[in-house]
């Protein structure tokens, strides 16, 4: 029982005799459970090659995409502008989601504000959500921009944000030169990326599209970074870093690096850092704008090499050696500033560490999942690492993903036998790592259930999960991480040498059997 001298959490609290029977009771009295050997035996089937042929056969369900939808992207790209408030034309259930889901990660306050959509706006239309939504909002959160995006309530119906926001101003409820930015993005197509890349899109038009006249290109000297949908804030203080020390000016065309990551000192700042609107205005003058992420920033290539007239590079997402180094030189070509020794010293000491770690790393079998950039990026690590990605599952990968994917692993020995799979979710690479077992499993938070579910079937069928991704719910402080540049690939580095080396110890800690390789030194 509980007492308030020693209060348990959850577990080991339903570990206690009396919970267990609470738990018991529960399953003979409403559950109508299946015997356990009939449980045992449908469980044992789902691990077999049989049921994978059916399982790859699905059409209409998906479980567990290990992919979000578009409006949870908006917001992130929203917050990256300085004094923004992310506004969600859509149902207030659908909000509290994307908040939660922002909070659970970042751990930090994420607002975003609802219009809160019902089922009147869902047949009449949502116009009336917006206008008052819009009123209240100018009113009350001291922004200085509104970005709007939608849900699929809205779209379902068709409401139309352009004409809605023009009424809402011509009407009255907001002022007319208040800057609404908007981006309609339906949940039921493209993920978090899309809607990210949406509006972003919708943003730099907004303020950019009629006001081209006098706009030339490298007129300011700098170089625009678009990061995409980002979210180790680590991976803006790296690259901001190394521009700082190429000399090189720069702007981040949305960077939520500080509100994401406000200190605890007694103030509350809804608001901190961003993208201002004078530099969103000025970046056509740019020399340049390097996409970091450039699989999901289509829309906004579009837009910066039509509208702009910029000549967006084209490069990988700078991860690994090569990545970074392509990035680097990209710049260093675009701007004319060299590279400094202090980063040549980076980069040389990643490769020591390399080299201190390949006889541990080389050979080994791990299969990921994630976004199109991040997995891309990742795998051209893992070769220089010597490590043989196998399955690689991407639900939001597009053909031209999988086409670069397999370039990639083509070019390489360590990526003779790997697979990629654009479509697919965290159903099927269960199966495949029952069928042809990886010695790791690299990806977010929601991989832990197919550790757990290899777990079961034995100890020796157990895929150990090594998070690296978006979401990671169920560790903290992993989101203040690097995993881009040279800085980014010692942080994967280390983490999956020691994941390596942890999983060696535990395998090895059962004294007088298998404790003659439970070595001091490793």
């Amino acid at each position: 029982m509980q007492t308030v001298d020693k209060i348990k959490p959850c577990f080991p609290l339903f570990r206690d005799d009396n919970y267990k029977q609470v738990i018991s009771n529960k399953r003979e009295q409403f559950e109508e459970m299946h015997a356990k050997d009939k449980v045992a035996e449908t469980f044992e089937w789902t691990t077999s090659l049989e049921y994978q042929e059916l399982n790859f056969k699905r059409e209409a369900l998906t479980i567990n995409p290990a992919k979000a939808c578009q409006p949870l992207g908006s917001a992130l790209c929203g917050v990256g502008f300085h004094k923004t408030l992310v506004y969600i034309h859509g149902s207030q259930g659908c909000v509290a989601y994307f908040r939660t889901y922002f909070n659970r990660h970042f751990k930090e306050p994420f607002a975003i504000i609802a219009d809160s959509m019902t089922e009147d706006a869902a047949v009449f239309g949502g116009q009336k959500n917006v206008h008052e939504g819009l009123a209240n909002a100018s009113k009350l959160y001291d922004a200085e921009m509104i970005a709007v995006s939608t849900t699929c309530i809205a779209e379902v119906i068709g409401d139309d944000l352009n004409a809605f926001i023009n009424n809402a101003k011509n009407e009255g409820y907001i002022a007319k030169d208040f800057p609404v930015p908007f981006a309609q993005t339906p949940s039921f197509v493209g993920s978090h990326v899309t809607g990210w890349d949406n509006m972003e899109e919708g943003i730099l038009r907004y303020f950019t599209l009629n006001h081209m006249e006098g706009k030339e290109v490298g007129w300011n000297g700098k170089i625009n970074i678009v990061p995409g949908f980002e979210t180790y804030l680590g991976n803006f203080r790296v690259i901001k870093r190394y521009l700082k020390e190429m000399g090189v000016d720069y702007t981040y065309l949305s960077d939520p690096e500080e509100v994401l990551d406000t200190p605890a000192d007694g103030e509350f700042r809804m608001y901190a850092g961003g993208t201002t609107i004078p530099e969103i205005k000025d970046a056509p003058n740019a020399r340049n704008t390097l996409l970091l992420q450039p699989l999901g920033l289509e829309k906004t290539r579009k837009y910066v090499e039509g509208t702009w007239n910029h000549e967006v590079p084209k490069v990988d997402i700078p991860m690994g050696v090569e990545g970074t180094d392509e990035f680097l030189m990209k710049v260093a070509e675009i701007t004319g500033k060299p590279i400094p020794e202090s980063i040549a010293k980076e980069r040389g000491r990643l490769i020591d560490m390399m080299t201190d770690s390949h006889a541990w790393l080389h050979g080994k079998k791990m299969a990921l999942y994630g976004d199109p950039d991040f997995t891309l990026g990742l795998t051209k690590f893992l070769l220089e690492l010597g490590v043989e990605p196998t399955h690689i599952v991407c639900n939001n990968g597009s053909k031209r993903w999988e086409k670069a994917m397999k370039k990639v692993l083509e070019a390489s020995p360590y990526g003779a036998n790997a697979k990629v799979y654009p479509g697919a979710d965290l159903w099927h690479l269960r199966s495949l790592c029952f069928t042809d077992k990886p010695d790791f499993l690299i990806g977010n938070s929601y991989g832990k259930f197919i550790q757990r579910d290899t777990l079961h079937k034995g100890k020796e069928f157990e895929v150990p999960l090594i998070r690296i991704g978006f979401p990671i719910f169920d560790r903290h402080h992993l989101h203040r991480m690097t995993t881009l540049g040279y800085e980014g690939a010692m942080y994967i580095l280390t983490t999956l040498t020691n994941a390596v080396l942890e999983r060696l110890d535990e395998q090895t800690r059962q004294m007088g059997v298998t404790d003659f390789n439970h070595d001091l030194i490793r």
